[in-house]
């Protein structure tokens, strides 16, 4: 069995954050069951383009592989009685969704302990479920700028920048699937499931890690650095070649007596060189640099890096996108993976970084809308066909005339 085989998740998420948390859940073998709102078309992320056509996205795909997807209209009575019965028979409601929302629609611990006292409820929300921004929208642009993250990344003389990727999404994803993992370890152990209050902006507040430690005890203000430089270790930073840029790093006193070998300068990490320490380096940080940057302007990044691999320098080129998924090291740790799509074919994506065994991991393309309701309702709840076709026509599955797979 799959390390996640025995798990059932309902997932009442949409979009990036949520399908980000579940889907390496999804791949370790857990029953992700997505609630799709009939009303809308669905999960956002099925729309969104560049490519996209109808209700498929590679978005979409992207976040959404080895899942199943339900039809289903918790806003109606009928709907939410199926959402009742299925969590019955999971053991965890997982969503993404605001603040309030969650107790608004009742899919809090309090709402559903009667029918499942086990059941784990981990809300992964924008601000939390309490506090004064409960009701605000949390999207990973804004939580960027109010988490501190954008006044610390760029050059010092250019505007706050966002990172590249939606990191404080997918950092949320990853803490809500660890929280969501705790609380159902704790629930099967005890018998009593919880709430699992999950935000993106504790997740951001948290990752200032070391540089929030610095400045609650000792009054430390970050500041951006030139050249992604690290704040205290010199030199740790990018330097820019003749024909690109390559990352070097001196984390260890060790790595810095190689590197002043490489650069032509052994004297630079001799005793008695300014230099010659982690702090000396810091001090004298301003001229020691701008003579690395010229050093390292003269050969190419190459050259560079047949020279430093050697040396067991830390150091690595500066890739774009397409270069780091043709690295050989992409290939070899099988980072790229295929599933089979009916309207796209073939698609390729990058696997969950997530390892548990020896065990391959394998990859079932993300769910047509509704695809799995026979599953569902059938295979899982147990209706029968008139059961079915009754609240069909009561519009649980959204409007009665809405086609469905069966």
């Amino acid at each position: 069995m799959k390390p996640l085989e025995d798990v059932r998740i309902i997932a009442v998420e949409q979009y990036g954050a949520g399908p980000f948390g579940s889907v390496h859940l999804a791949d370790l073998g857990a029953e992700v069951i997505k609630i799709e709102d009939p009303r809308v078309g669905g999960d956002v992320g099925r729309y969104v383009p560049p490519y996209s056509e109808d209700e498929d996205s590679l978005f979409f795909e992207t976040f959404n592989r080895n899942k199943r997807s339900l039809s289903l209209d918790l806003t109606s009575p009928e709907g939410r009685a199926v959402f009742e019965d299925l969590v019955t028979r999971s053991d965890v409601v997982y969503s993404n969704l605001r603040g309030d929302v969650p107790k608004k629609i009742g899919i809090t611990y309090d709402d559903l302990k009667h029918l499942n006292p086990a059941i784990v409820c981990c809300s992964l929300t924008g601000f939390g479920m309490t506090g004064p921004r409960q009701k605000e929208p949390g999207y990973d642009y804004i939580l960027q700028g109010l988490a501190g993250w954008m006044d610390l990344t760029g050059e010092p003389d250019g505007p706050p920048t966002k990172s590249g990727l939606s990191l404080v999404d997918f950092s949320g994803g990853y803490v809500a699937a660890i929280s969501l993992l705790a609380g159902l370890h704790a629930a099967r152990r005890d018998g009593i499931g919880m709430d699992c209050d999950v935000s993106l902006y504790d997740t951001a507040l948290s990752m200032l890690t070391y540089p929030a430690t610095w400045h609650l005890n000792a009054g430390f203000t970050p500041e951006r650095t030139r050249h992604s430089a690290h704040p205290s270790l010199v030199p740790f930073q990018a330097f820019e070649a003749s024909d690109g840029w390559l990352v070097v790093g001196c984390a260890k006193e060790k790595f810095w007596a190689r590197l002043a070998v490489v650069v032509g300068h052994p004297e630079w990490a001799e005793q008695e060189s300014p230099y010659a320490t982690f702090s000396g380096r810091q001090q004298g940080s301003a001229d020691l640099l701008a003579q690395l940057e010229e050093i390292f302007l003269q050969r190419t990044v190459d050259d560079w890096l047949s020279v430093l691999y050697p040396a067991s320098i830390p150091c690595g080129p500066i890739n774009d996108v397409p270069q780091a998924l043709r690295e050989e090291h992409t290939l070899a740790r099988n980072l790229v993976v295929e599933t089979e799509h009916p309207r796209y074919g073939t698609v390729r994506q990058v696997a969950s970084p997530v390892r548990v065994g020896a065990e391959t991991p394998t990859y079932r393309r993300a769910p047509r809308r509704n695809e799995d309701f026979d599953h569902v309702v059938r295979d899982i709840i147990g209706y029968d066909d008139a059961e079915v076709a009754k609240l069909r026509a009561a519009g649980a599955f959204g409007a009665p005339a809405e086609p469905t797979e069966e």
